[in-house]
Formats: C-alpha cells, sequence, structure tokens
C-alpha cells in the first residue's frame, strides 16, 4: 500500500506553527487532489490546506486545536484505496504529545522553578490550570536561563493564542540582561504593584459572548502595544478638495480603462509612502536598545472583516509601485480579507500602517501602534467644510473638502518633532496632488 505523509507546509516567512482548527474529512474518507483537507490558523489568519494526492485518509495526526509546526507530519493518504485502520481514531495512534487541558484560568500561580545547581537536569513543569501552555522548547531555554514559572506567566506571547514564542523569551531574557543593577536603598521599596483587570459580572439577563480566535489575538496584541510602546498622537487637518474632485473626474474612465475602481485608499498610501522616503526614521522598529532601519517600504491598511474583527494585509514594496500599481494592490488584498483568502504572507512583514477611521463615518481616532512597528496613521473622514482661500486679489470663504490625519508613534524613538513633521508632510502632499496626472 501506497502511504503519502501530509505534512504543515511552509506558510509565510515568519510563520512557524499552527493550529489544527477543523479537519474537513475524517479517516476513511476518499479525498481528490486539491480538495481541502483541514482548516488551520496562524496567527496572523486562517487557511484551508488541500489534499497534495487523492486516495483515502488513513490517520490524522493531530487532533483539533493541536499545534503542529511546519514540516509536521499532520495526515496519512494512501493512493491504493480504502483501508481497514481508516476508521482509527487519533487517540489509537502513536502521535505527538496532546497539549493539556485548560481547567481553570484562574488557578493561582503555586511553584517557582529554582535554577538548576550542580549541573542538574530539572524539567520545568507547568501546572494543571495555570492557563498557559509553553512549549518544549520555550521551557528548555526557562530551565537553561533561570527562568521561573512567575516570570514565564508575565511574558506576552506573540504566538497562537498568545502563546510564548521563542522570539519572546529570547527577547526577554535580552531586556533582563540589559536592565542596569540598581543598589539597594536603606530604606525599603514600595512593593510592586500588580494590575489585575476588574472582574465583570454578569446579571441574568446580560449575553455572554465568548471572544472568537482572532478577537483574542487582537486583543493581546493591542494590550501588548500598548504596554511595550509610549503612544503619543499629533493631528492635521489637510485640504484634499483637489483629490475628491480629480477622483470624481476620472473614476469612471479608471475602471473602464483598468476594470479596477480608484479609491482615496492608495492615494493616502502613496503620499505616506512620499513622506517616509523624506523622514526615513519613521519606517524603523526596536529591538530592546537598538533600532532596525528597514529598508523596504511595506505598508499595511487595517481592514475591517465581516465579523467585526480587524486585519492588517500589507502592500510589499509599495514605493516601487505607481498609483494604478497601489489601486491593484489595495483591491486584490482588501477582497482576499473580506472573503477570508488572505494567505499568512499577505499579513507579515508590514513596517508602517494606515488605518481609515474615515470609513466608519469617525473624523479622526487615535489609532494603536501595530507592533513592532513604530508609528501608524488614521485617515479620517472628508467632509466639506468653510475656509478661508487666499488669492492674489485678496481672501474669501469657499466651501472645501478637508480631513484629519491622526498620527501615533512610539516616542521611545519618535519624538514629536520627527512625528509631527511626518504627518504634516504627509498632509502636504495629499494637498500638492498633481489634478492633471496620468494615473
Amino acid at each position: 500500500m501506497a502511504e503519502i505523509e501530509i505534512r504543515l507546509p511552509k506558510m509565510g516567512e515568519s510563520v512557524t506553527e499552527a493550529t489544527i482548527t477543523n479537519w474537513l474529512k475524517n479517516p476513511g474518507d476518499l479525498i481528490a487532489m486539491d480538495e481541502p483537507l483541514v482548516e488551520v490558523a496562524t496567527d496572523k489568519v486562517d487557511n484551508e490546506l488541500p489534499s497534495e494526492v487523492a486516495g483515502t485518509l488513513i490517520k490524522c495526526l493531530f487532533e483539533k486545536d493541536q499545534v503542529a509546526q511546519v514540516g509536521d507530519v499532520i495526515a496519512i493518504i494512501s493512493t491504493d484505496g480504502p483501508s481497514d485502520n481508516g476508521a482509527k481514531t487519533v487517540a489509537q495512534e502513536n502521535i505527538a504529545e496532546i497539549t493539556p487541558s485548560i481547567t481553570s484560568a484562574t488557578s493561582p500561580i503555586v511553584e517557582t522553578i529554582a535554577a538548576p545547581t550542580n549541573n542538574e537536569t530539572k524539567q520545568l513543569n507547568i501546572p494543571q490550570g495555570q492557563g498557559k501552555f509553553f512549549s518544549p522548547l520555550v521551557k528548555s531555554i526557562a530551565q537553561k536561563e533561570a527562568v521561573s514559572l512567575e516570570q514565564l506567566n508575565t511574558i506576552s506571547g506573540t504566538g497562537q493564542d498568545g502563546r510564548v514564542t521563542k522570539k519572546d523569551i529570547l527577547a526577554f531574557l535580552e531586556n533582563k540582561t540589559a536592565t542596569p543593577i540598581v543598589t539597594k536603598s536603606p530604606i525599603a521599596a514600595a512593593p510592586e504593584t500588580k494590575i489585575v483587570a476588574p472582574v465583570a459580572i454578569a446579571s441574568g439577563e446580560d449575553q455572554i459572548i465568548e471572544m472568537d480566535r482572532m478577537r483574542k489575538l487582537i486583543a493581546d496584541h493591542m494590550v501588548m502595544s500598548k504596554h511595550v510602546s509610549p503612544h503619543v498622537t499629533s493631528f492635521v487637518e489637510a485640504d484634499v478638495t483637489n483629490i475628491v474632485n480629480w477622483r470624481n473626474k476620472v473614476k469612471s474612465k479608471f475602471f473602464d480603462t483598468y476594470g479596477e475602481n480608484i479609491t482615496f485608499t492608495p492615494i493616502f498610501i502613496e503620499a505616506i509612502v512620499k513622506a517616509i522616503k523624506d523622514f526615513p526614521m519613521i519606517n524603523v522598529s526596536v529591538n530592546g536598545t537598538t533600532i532596525i532601519k528597514k529598508s523596504a517600504i511595506n505598508i499595511g491598511m487595517a481592514t475591517a472583516l465581516p465579523s467585526g474583527n480587524l486585519i492588517v494585509p500589507v502592500i510589499k514594496n509599495a514605493d516601487r509601485l505607481n498609483l494604478l500599481g497601489l489601486t491593484k494592490a489595495v483591491n486584490e488584498l482588501a477582497n482576499n480579507a473580506r472573503n477570508n483568502k488572505l494567505k499568512p504572507d499577505d499579513t507579515s512583514g508590514g513596517t508602517y500602517t494606515m488605518t481609515n477611521v474615515g470609513s466608519f463615518g469617525n473624523v479622526m481616532g487615535t489609532p494603536i501602534i501595530n507592533q513592532p512597528q513604530v508609528a501608524i496613521m488614521a485617515v479620517g473622514a472628508i467632509r466639506k467644510m468653510p475656509a478661508v482661500i487666499e488669492t492674489p486679489e485678496g481672501d474669501f470663504i469657499g466651501i472645501r473638502h478637508k480631513m484629519f490625519l491622526s498620527h501615533s508613534y512610539d516616542h521611545r524613538v519618535v519624538d514629536g518633532a520627527l512625528g509631527g513633521q511626518f504627518v504634516r508632510r504627509v498632509a502636504d502632499y495629499l494637498e500638492s496632488f498633481d489634478i492633471s496626472q496620468n494615473y
């Protein structure tokens, strides 16, 4: 019997693992080549994985909600027809160790792990009910570096469902090492205050709604960002009358020529890209006490999904695209996001993010930075406003199309001068938009 191993494929530059969210076939079922076999979720997007061969599904080597690493064998398919073993369940096979179930997210920490002494090897055990899962690799690093269980649980994880990854614990160790040693004062220091979220009590008539997986990831990511970066927001008002009039004039011909709807988003992105070239220190990330100046300009565009959740697909090398190229990229990514067809690589590698709060009728917002970036811009609704218009013949009041730009930035590395000048430069590019240009 020819048995083919189906492995978890590489699904993006920074994706190393995925959670099995649903098997679309059961052991014993026939499956055609390229027919969807399993649904998986990374910390970026959800995907259906098609079968690489036609045959009969013999084994599913991971259960629902288990985490598989890229390259792991997740299923076996026989190409020689049905097998008597097809009805076996995962529990009857020799498979990867299943993550312990979580019984209580509120149980207290009852154990800390001491540093190994005399080259003694100690196993880092996570008690039932702790509410966090640590991979063997993370536990191994923690054991080697004498990181206690209490310290492990303070690390904000960036992996699936907030799991602590190798990158997270290494960053924790780097910051821990970089923390200066302070001589103790004879006066006893006040005990450290731990921030605990208040408990909300539901009444009998209230509806209890469990967060879905993506909402949990968004919540963790937003809390982590506010904890990591001291946020500052600068605001500028821009006159976009020329842009509005130009778009109204060309949008029909643009669609007839290219089959694409031209929105304001690619025009805003084009202005942001130009401003990044003028102020490249906005296009950076922070790693401990070092600044990584990005060579690529990859613009993320926050997109609302039909579920109400948010995702940020990324336009790679946006500085290499003209307005037509940006329009095609924006439309394709937005459509794929709404139809759940984004690939993991479509949401990775962003260096700066734009979010359009104006699409919800908001005039401005104070967006939260999309880590590990250091800045994000919110564009507000375009409104007709009375304005003073200066002419050689004198000033007069006229109706103009105006909008607010809100620029949130990480005050660790972006000071008010740079953050304010950047958003002003974006507004300048929007106001000087060339209405005679050929897209």
